[in-house]
């Protein structure tokens, strides 16, 4: 039996349905027929495919409903002018129908893993759902709304952007009670123009957010700091260099695949250990423990939880293969987030190999950047093998960093690269893979095993 009938959805989105389906329910949603699982609402959405092709592969596959600009035929659904933004009020109806908490989590650099971290963090406390991987735009972000269970408690989401406006419409939504800033980097550039500009649009999450809610904010970055003098909503800082911070971290080891700091918070100090590589995850962490300390989790929970934290598959995620070992970082990239990776591979032992992809929508900023990376991969690798359009910037920047020409390539053709790949590895090198989502880094590795 559904969750949402036909009626209420319609009334949340203000769509039309045939009286004598109102009483049909469905529970969860999805725009991929080949995803559809029995009972779902399916969204006919106009894309590179007109969604309405596909309302009778997904009827024969068990949607209960369909929400659509208009019917074909006799069957359940909710007709509506524009399916994404009907998709986004029933979304909202369901959120204030459950009545959970909800953390709206944005930045540049490391949402993701710091939504893993405050789910991790709110596990043992409480019911929490969560926005799976890719789900955090305008349509996978209510679809995940809409699969959450009734029980849920609190509700994890990720707000993720490339223009102005779109994370003011997902906190709209989301409405959370808590929404955190993990900081202002310089992805997305492309299109907002400036880091002012990036500021600007994370800040979007202020227009949907609870008048009591709170906002975490890094203290660290220099942008966001600034937004204390003038709080729009009671804000908590975290941080490593600002002491400042309610919540700080600070004495920062790592050693044996372990990060282990000390976290200064409410007045008490305490010992986390991460099972991660890589100083850029404290930040994360402290954002975590920021969120878990203003909903009532105490802190002896809090480490403890953090203390089983895995990292999400395609995050920095360690694979030993062929005998190497393999750090698959291709989620997504940008300058930070390559810096952050480059670091964890040069504390690596044996030889050190980084193959590193574009990183897309950085405009102006692109040939710049690429160069700088190449420039700290001349420091952190042993060798470098740059792909994409770009590559021969960050093979420049290899060569002014001080690499030796023999040590640094560039190439445009995916199976170029992976024929001399084969050719160059060996068993004890560290492999770091890691580029921009568009530039599909898996598939290297994929190619490559296979070739091994």
């Amino acid at each position: 039996m559904g969750r949402i009938t036909l009626e209420q959805a319609a009334r949340w989105c203000g769509g039309q349905i045939d009286p004598k389906y109102k009483e049909v329910a469905f529970l969860g949603a999805t725009n991929d027929t080949r995803k559809l699982e029995p009972g779902q609402l399916f969204i006919a959405l106009q894309g590179v495919r007109d969604g309405h092709d596909f309302i009778p592969a997904a009827l024969e596959k068990g949607a209960a409903a369909v929400l659509c600009t208009h019917c074909d035929g006799d069957y359940p659904a909710i007709v509506v002018p524009d399916t994404r933004l009907a998709l986004g009020k029933i979304a909202k109806g369901e959120r204030e129908r459950i009545g959970m908490k909800v953390v709206g989590i944005t930045g540049s650099v490391g949402k993701s893993t710091t939504k893993e971290m405050v789910a991790t963090v709110l596990g043992a406390t409480y019911r929490v759902s969560k926005t799976p991987v890719n789900h955090n735009n305008d349509i996978g972000m209510p679809m995940s709304i809409l699969s959450m269970p009734e029980d849920t408690q609190v509700a994890v989401l990720e707000m993720g952007m490339n223009h102005f406006r779109e994370i003011a419409y997902l906190s709209q939504i989301g409405q959370p009670d808590i929404g955190v800033i993990v900081n202002i980097g310089t992805m997305h550039i492309e299109h907002l123009g400036s880091m002012e500009g990036i500021l600007q649009a994370k800040l979007e999450i202020l227009e949907g957010m609870q008048p009591e809610g709170k906002l975490i904010l890094n203290g660290d970055d220099s942008l966001l700091w600034n937004l204390h003098k003038q709080p729009q909503n009671p804000t908590v800082y975290f941080g490593q260099r600002n002491t400042e911070c309610a919540v700080v971290g600070k004495d920062l080891v790592q050693s044996e695949g372990m990060l282990r700091f000390r976290v200064r918070a409410q007045g008490q100090e305490s010992f986390v250990e991460l099972p991660l590589e890589g100083a850029h995850y404290v930040a994360d962490a402290l954002a975590a423990i920021a969120v878990g300390l203003e909903l009532g989790v105490d802190m002896q929970t809090i480490c403890r939880n953090l203390a089983g934290f895995h990292t999400m598959a395609g995050r920095q995620e360690i694979r030993e293969e062929k005998g190497m070992t393999f750090i698959c970082d291709y989620y997504n990239a940008g300058p930070e987030s390559m810096a952050a990776a480059l670091a964890v591979l040069g504390n690596k032992s044996g030889r050190r190999i980084a193959v590193l992809g574009d990183m897309l929508e950085l405009g102006m900023c692109t040939q710049a950047e690429h160069y700088k990376v190449g420039r700290i991969a001349a420091q952190k690798a042993d060798l470098v093998f740059a792909y994409g359009p770009n590559s021969v910037r960050v093979l420049n920047g290899c060569i002014t960093g001080g690499m030796p020409e023999t040590k640094a390539r560039a190439f445009t053709d995916r199976e170029q690269l992976v024929s001399i790949l084969q050719q160059m590895v060996r068993p004890e090198d560290t492999i770091l893979i890691k580029g921009s989502r568009g530039m599909r880094m898996e598939l290297i590795l994929e190619q490559l095993l296979e070739k091994l």
